[in-house]
């Protein structure tokens, strides 16, 4: 089965910090807000690592496409989910990427990780104020010990944890 769909290269612009992150843990790793990026590069992945992949989608029609090509399997687990804030998330992970819409739940989803997760992965972290009024991630940054920022792109990737150094991460 095809699907005709309309792509942007800056929808990947996060793939230098999760290949770095995946690079660096062994852990479990959660994907909030599937994507024809970051979804296929973190399952292989995981296969691959033999780790465990949990993705949380609340559109179901895209949901259903990645359904549809059978990336749902042992070490990939895929959830609808209505509201982000149902999604069963409060456990430790070695790797987090913040993508979903709306918007306005990415910095809900990483405070509730701020503490669970070694990487914290945000995607369309660019500091102006067009990506402020949206995403408002300036409210999560002091929650966080160590930050990193991917901005060899128009979209930049920012890394934000509480248990890693980051001085060395793109190394």
């Amino acid at each position: 089965m095809a699907y005709r769909m309309n792509v942007s290269g800056n929808y990947g612009t996060h793939l230098p910090a999760l290949i770095k992150a995946m690079s660096k843990t062994t852990g479990d790793v959660l994907e909030l807000g599937m994507g024809v990026f970051s979804t296929p590069y973190l399952h292989y992945q995981c296969i691959l690592s033999n780790r465990k992949l949990v993705s949380y989608e609340n559109f179901r029609n895209w949901l259903q496409f990645f359904i549809d090509y059978h990336y749902e399997c042992p070490n990939h687990e895929i959830n609808f989910v209505e509201n982000y804030a149902d999604a069963k998330i409060d456990r430790p992970w070695d790797v987090v990427l913040i993508d979903q819409t709306p918007d306005s739940e990415r910095v809900v989803a990483v405070k509730r990780l701020a503490n669970l997760a070694n990487y914290v992965i945000i995607h369309d972290s660019n500091e102006n104020d067009r990506y402020e009024r949206t995403y408002h991630y300036s409210e999560i940054y002091p929650l966080f010990k160590y930050k990193t920022v991917w901005d060899k792109d128009r979209n930049h990737a920012t890394v934000l944890s509480n248990f890693v150094k980051l001085d060395d991460f793109w190394k």
